[in-house]
């Protein structure tokens, strides 16, 4: 006699681009109600893609979390994107605007506008900091021109081409993190004529060697960068192997980040019920 099975519908979205094989991956699952976080944490392992978010959809809000292959993380972008990409696209019976209630990162929204999906994400500005933090710059392995530090380090280069040439030390990386619970973003002033700056992202501690396009380091991009350019609408380019783009619009302690999504997947994830899960 076999045992019965939970059944869950699953997509996998690329999201901050409009083409599949871009952007930035993500598993949606859809759930009627919480699994256990060990379940949670088993299915984002074996799908091993940089987060898998799990929607519980409600009536009027809808509960979000994202894990990555090897944590649950507090504020993600592109699996917000994609979930709402979900949501909208892939099923019935859910309209615009959406909102998503998150464990860590309050209340989201998610409005559409110029043909994009457009989350409503908070601030995380970051701090200058008076010297390098040495043992992140050597992982780096190129001198930064400023280095700030906020819930990532940003380390910020003179060009484009810098960053795009970076190669770091990923176990030396991943060493800093665990030492301050931190990835880092890199970023420059872009050279393409389109945009008005470009990025990279780090986190091998938290599951990521390299983030193709990371919505949240927008949340410390964007206003570093409007300060700066003395803007408050932004052009990101995330320039990654895969690579994607990243609208940014502040406003006070929240910045909306635009961007598209395809599905390129769709799928059916079969557990043991009961007490069998891991």
């Amino acid at each position: 006699m076999h045992e019965p099975l939970l059944e869950l519908d699953c997509w996998h979205i690329d999201a901050f681009t409009d083409q599949v094989f871009a952007g930035n991956p993500a598993a949606v699952v859809r759930l009627d109600a919480w699994l256990d976080d060990a379940t949670l944490a088993a299915i984002a392992a074996e799908h091993n893609l940089a987060e898998t978010a799990f929607v519980v959809a409600g009536h009027d809000v809808h509960e979000l979390r994202w894990f990555t292959p090897t944590c649950e993380v507090e504020l993600c972008g592109h699996a917000t994107l994609a979930s709402a990409h979900v949501l909208l696209y892939c099923r019935t019976g859910f309209a615009l605007p959406l909102r998503f209630a998150t464990r860590y990162a309050g209340e989201l929204g998610v409005a559409e506008r110029d043909g994009m999906l457009w989350l409503d994400f908070p601030v995380r500005p970051a701090k200058q900091l008076a010297a390098a933090p040495s043992a992140v710059q050597h992982a780096l392995g190129v001198p930064a021109n400023e280095w700030l530090a906020g819930v990532n380090h940003l380390a910020v280069f003179e060009d484009a081409a810098t960053i795009a040439a970076l190669e770091p030390d990923m176990r030396a990386l991943a060493d800093c993190a665990r030492a301050d619970n931190r990835g880092v973003i890199v970023t420059a002033p872009a050279d393409d004529g389109v945009h008005d700056f470009v990025s990279r992202y780090f986190a091998p501690a938290f599951g990521n060697d390299e983030d193709p396009v990371t919505g949240s380091a927008h949340c410390t991009l964007a206003p570093y960068w409007g300060q700066r350019l003395g803007r408050t609408e932004l052009a990101g380019r995330q320039i990654s192997r895969r690579g994607g783009s990243v609208r940014c619009e502040l406003a006070g302690d929240r910045v909306h980040l635009g961007g598209r999504a395809v599905r390129y997947a769709q799928s059916r994830i079969f557990l043991p019920s009961g007490n069998n899960r891991p």
